[in-house]
């Protein structure tokens, strides 16, 4: 999977200190699961975060934000970051918090069960 493993690792540098963390390999790119939930994620050179809902539209006004769309179903709660967006790290901090703002209220992905017949 093609993705920017530059900001993978500024993602990872300002996780370092979250705990629990894991990163899964997802949706063509590297997914940033805190708390068990989806939060961050890189796709090719984008930054995709998870945010609250509420805000979706206001976000999506801002420089380099839009709505994440894979399947021609725009996923509201869903934003897609390019380069223009998080240029700062102010800029690259604004969003990475607001993912951590929303997970406590995210919800969680259903496991899939494994051990059917």
């Amino acid at each position: 999977m093609a993705y920017n493993e530059k900001l993978a690792n500024r993602i990872r540098e300002r996780f370092a200190e979250l705990h629990p963390v894991e990163e899964k390999e997802m949706m063509g790119g590297l997914t940033f699961m805190y708390n068990g939930k989806m939060c961050v994620g890189v796709i090719k050179d984008d930054l995709m975060c998870r945010i609250d809902p509420k805000i979706h539209n206001e976000c999506v006004e801002k420089q380099g934000c839009k709505t994440m769309d894979f399947t021609s179903r725009p996923m509201i709660g869903y934003v897609i970051i390019d380069e223009t967006g998080m240029k700062s790290k102010k800029d690259f901090d604004y969003w990475i918090n607001l993912a951590l703002a929303f997970n406590p209220y995210a919800k969680s992905s259903k496991k899939k069960n494994s051990n059917k017949k």
